[in-house]
């Protein structure tokens, strides 16, 4: 393991997370901070002592950056992915960061800011879009870069390929993997997977970066006995999560970070800071068990490995399409019903999508999440 995993919290320009987390930032328990760096469209200035913050933080090589919108396997290149990297590249001169993350994914819906990050097959076409992605974000920030398992699929198969699938992503920008362990939660629970069964088949050795956070549950119209976990960031973090944080840690050699995520619009309540106040110590109690113990390396570094970059970004018009055609279905379909058979009929079928294994309150699932992000 590195030297020692630190305990940090995600921290934007958001009012009631910097409230909530003010205890822990007063004692000096915040030993990084994880910024979602582009969340930020709505505010044409960042305050002076926000800035001063993240250069704090900056100074000490302790500031991480999490990127939300830039929709890594979207089939064709756009401007906002253009200005994206531009806005990285800015900030990267304004602030040192230990690295950079992004979501699995790609988004829906046909504003940058609002859309849901949804999965896409696993082909020779998506890998080599995500591969090409990353290192343009690599190119741009000049320092480590990782991605973050994904909460959401449509099927097991799907869950069982995915660590690879991201093995294979990251490695030739030598890069490395956040294991949120909510979404490995909601992964577990929604197809009634064993940890065993799951854990192992990611790459644990590029884990990097850990996420605890808490979710939601959904009733399914589709199966009424079925209750669908969400990775919605909204409640306190499920002991079972913290178990799996606890289990997990031995696994990951190269761990330097774990990191307490909350939306802010949940912490508005005296009680919710005082629910986050507690899950932080309880993530740090197991950080400080875990590194009582001798290391036997100083971890890996993740540094960026010379990448060929093609000049023009890869794209793929037929992707682009079906993504086109998932997002208007799962938007605007009446019920999850008529989006299944929509799908059914769709250029998704017969397809590298296999939409004919995806599991219906799944499907029913995305339709829920790509309707709320259209509102």
């Amino acid at each position: 393991m590195p030297e020692k995993v630190l305990a940090a919290v995600a921290c934007n320009l958001d009012v009631d997370i910097l409230a909530a987390a003010l205890p822990l930032f007063a004692a000096g328990q915040v030993e990084a901070i994880e910024w979602s760096f582009d969340t930020l469209f709505r505010t044409p200035q960042m305050p002076d002592w926000f800035a001063e913050l993240l250069q704090t933080y900056s100074q000490q090589n302790r500031l991480i950056g999490h990127g939300v919108y830039f929709s890594l396997f979207s089939g064709q290149w756009s401007v906002n992915q253009q200005n994206w990297l531009q806005h990285l590249r800015e900030l990267s001169k304004l602030y040192t960061f230990d690295h950079i993350t992004e979501h699995f994914g790609f988004m829906t819906g046909q504003n940058f800011h609002h859309g849901a990050p949804l999965p896409i097959p696993y082909s020779e076409t998506t890998l080599a879009i995500g591969q090409d992605r990353l290192a343009r974000i690599q190119d741009a920030c000049q320092c480590p870069v990782g991605l973050e398992n994904l909460a959401f699929s449509y099927s097991l198969d799907e869950v069982k390929q995915h660590g690879q699938f991201l093995e294979q992503l990251i490695t030739p920008v030598n890069g490395f993997l956040i294991l949120d362990l909510h979404n490995l939660y909601c992964q577990l629970h929604n197809f009634q997977a064993s940890y065993n069964e799951i854990i192992n088949l990611y790459p644990l050795d590029r884990v990097r970066e850990i996420h605890v956070s808490g979710g939601s549950w959904e009733s399914s119209a589709v199966e009424p006995d079925r209750k669908i976990r969400r990775d919605t960031h909204d409640e306190a973090v499920p002991e079972e999560v913290l178990e799996l944080l606890a289990q997990i840690i031995e696994k990951c050699p190269n761990l330097k970070y774990v990191v307490l995520e909350q939306l802010g619009n949940a912490l508005k309540s005296e009680k919710s800071k005082q629910l986050f106040y507690a899950d932080f110590l309880k993530m740090e109690a197991i950080l400080r068990q875990k590194n009582q113990k001798s290391r036997t390396n100083a971890g890996k570094t993740f540094l960026p490995a010379p990448f060929k970059l093609p000049e023009q970004p890869i794209e793929d018009q037929t992707l682009a399409a079906q993504q086109i055609y998932l997002s208007e279905i799962l938007e605007n379909a009446a019920s999850a019903e008529e989006a299944i058979h929509l799908l059914q009929t769709s250029p998704l079928a017969h397809s590298d999508w296999q939409i004919e294994t995806w599991e219906p309150y799944m499907i029913e699932t995305a339709h829920n999440i790509a309707r709320k992000w259209k509102k």
